[in-house]
C-alpha cells in the first residue's frame, strides 16, 4: 500500500505543489500572445477593430493590447473561461462560426509570424481588478520563479506584489500563475496614468526601505523576469 494513502492530507498537498494555489473555482484565463509581421502591425489592429465583436459573442474578454516598449509588433489578448469544458465548447462554436472564420481567421494568418498561449489561474489572493479611469498604459511583468510553485515562494512574491501597492503609485490589475504553458511562470499586470507616471513611481520604490526589503525577499527565488508596456486597444474591456 502506498505511504500516501496512509496520509490523505499529504495527497492534497502534492496536488497543490502540482499545479499551485488557484481561486476557489474553475475559472481561468487564456492569454494569447501574436507576433505580427512589422508591416502588418496597422492592418491586424483595424481588422480587430472591425470583427472582434464576431468573437466576443462567444466568450469574454478581458482585454486586448499592443506592445509598446519592452517587444515589438506583438499583440496580448486574455481571455475568461469558466472551466475546460465550457473552452473546449467555445473553441468548436468559433470554428463552425463562418463569420468569424472568413472575416477575421482568414484575413488574419497571413498577418501573423507566430501564435503562443498559456493556460493562467489569477492567485487567491487577487481579484482581478479595473483602473480608476481610461486612458493609461498597462505593465505586462512575467517572472520566471523557480521550481517548486507558490508553495515555496507564494509568500514572498506576495510580500514584494504588497510592498508596491503600498507605495499607491501603480494600480494591480491581476496576478496570473501558468498552468499550462512554461511552469512556474507568473504574469502580474499593472495600470499607471501614463510611462512618465511610473518612472517617477518606480524611482521612489526604490528608494522604499519596505520595497527594498520585500524585493530582496522575493528574489531568492527568483529566476529571470521580463516586462512590457502595452497599450490598450479601443475595443479592449480594460482601456
Amino acid at each position: 500500500m502506498s505511504g500516501l494513502l496512509l496520509y490523505p492530507n499529504a495527497v492534497r498537498v502534492l496536488a497543490s505543489l502540482a499545479t499551485g494555489p488557484r481561486q476557489n473555482n474553475g475559472i481561468f484565463y487564456e492569454i494569447r500572445t501574436y507576433d505580427v509581421k512589422p508591416s502588418k502591425m496597422k492592418e491586424f489592429v483595424e481588422l480587430v477593430h472591425k470583427c472582434l465583436h464576431l468573437r466576443t459573442a462567444h466568450s469574454e474578454l478581458v482585454g486586448f493590447w499592443t506592445a509598446e516598449l519592452g517587444s515589438m509588433n506583438k499583440a496580448v489578448h486574455v481571455w475568461k473561461y469558466d472551466n475546460f469544458a465550457h473552452r473546449t465548447a467555445v473553441r468548436q462554436a468559433l470554428a463552425n462560426d463562418k463569420e468569424w472564420q472568413g472575416q477575421f481567421i482568414s484575413p488574419a494568418l497571413p498577418l501573423i509570424e507566430k501564435q503562443h498561449n498559456e493556460v493562467a489561474y489569477l492567485v487567491p489572493w487577487c481579484q482581478l481588478g479595473k483602473p480608476p479611469k481610461e486612458g493609461g498604459v498597462y505593465e505586462w511583468v512575467t517572472f520566471q520563479m523557480k521550481p517548486g510553485g507558490p508553495a515555496l515562494w507564494g509568500e514572498a512574491f506576495q510580500a514584494a506584489i504588497n510592498a508596491h501597492i503600498n507605495t499607491g503609485y501603480t494600480k494591480l490589475i491581476g496576478v496570473f500563475h501558468t498552468e499550462y504553458g512554461l511552469l512556474n511562470t507568473v504574469h502580474v499586470i499593472w495600470w499607471n496614468e501614463s510611462p512618465d507616471h511610473r518612472a517617477a513611481g518606480r524611482h521612489r520604490a526604490h528608494e522604499d526601505a519596505r520595497v527594498v526589503a520585500a524585493v530582496r525577499d522575493s528574489v531568492r527565488f527568483l529566476e529571470s523576469q521580463q516586462n512590457m508596456l502595452l497599450t490598450p486597444l479601443a475595443c479592449s474591456p480594460l482601456k
